[in-house]
């Protein structure tokens, strides 16, 4: 966060410095406060071109294998222009290089999964999905597998379809 504030900072005073050009070359004709509005909406403009451009950048990122899941766009409060044309704030990826499939119960699937948000750092978890049962349960302390490939201890939840087609592979 506070390379995005030098950022924006540098984008003030690049345009402070272009508005005080543009004074110098009109012989001192424009007004004054043009070099303090050039600065404000050099702040606001590095402020959206990072809101909008953080997704696409975060996506280009991922390595090969990682699939995003979900994304959610929507409105962000003190940033009007969100009303508009909504940012994504967050997005849910999940990590297919690193499927782990039970031998003995090949339904049950483990998958790395990671949650994105800006300005926070990624959050990764670990899910079990029971593809024949269409279920699902982040993994969790107390849970162990069976040598039969059963999962114990887990607190079952009804499967999201898009995150079974993804792990479950079809």
């Amino acid at each position: 966060m506070l390379l995005e504030l030098i950022a924006a900072v540098s984008a003030a005073f690049a345009m402070a410095g272009i508005a005080l050009l543009a004074r110098k070359l009109s012989r001192q004709r424009l007004p004054a406060w043009i070099v303090l509005a050039a600065a404000g909406l050099g702040m606001i403009g590095y402020a959206i071109w990072s809101e909008y451009s953080w997704y696409p950048r975060s996506l280009a990122s991922l390595p090969v294998g990682v699939q995003v899941l979900r994304d959610e766009p929507g409105p962000a409060g003190l940033r009007p222009w969100t009303l508009l044309v909504p940012v994504t704030l967050r997005f849910l990826a999940m990590d297919l290089r690193e499927v782990a499939q039970n031998p003995d119960n090949p339904a049950l699937r483990m998958v790395p999964v990671y949650g994105f948000a800006r300005w926070r750092d990624p959050q990764d978890f670990v899910m079990v999905f029971d593809c024949a049962n269409a279920r699902q349960v982040v993994l969790q302390a107390g849970m162990a597998i069976t040598p039969d490939g059963t999962l114990t201890g887990a607190d079952w939840a009804t499967g999201e379809a898009d995150l079974l087609t993804v792990a479950c592979g079809g």
